[in-house]
């Protein structure tokens, strides 16, 4: 089993590689119909939520930098 990568794209979408599943919020598992690379939307503009159909293009900006979050609350 592969281990899962989820990538913050500039601009534009979080691609998850490995093996992984989506599921809606009622648990209903999307078909991903053997894909084990999916990009999902994080502008709220795709016509495919929760999946990335390229509409983000000229309208999102976000410079994908990784940074350290604050320790966790205990």
């Amino acid at each position: 089993m592969s281990k899962t990568k989820l990538t913050v794209n500039s601009n534009g979408s979080l691609k998850v590689h490995g093996d992984f599943e989506i599921v809606d919020k009622d648990g209903n598992e999307y078909n991903l119909q053997g894909r084990d690379i999916v990009s999902i939307c994080r502008c709220g503009l795709s016509a495919n939520k929760p999946f990335c159909d390229g509409s983000h293009k000229g309208n999102f900006d976000h410079e994908a930098i990784a940074f350290d979050l604050p320790p966790k609350k205990v």
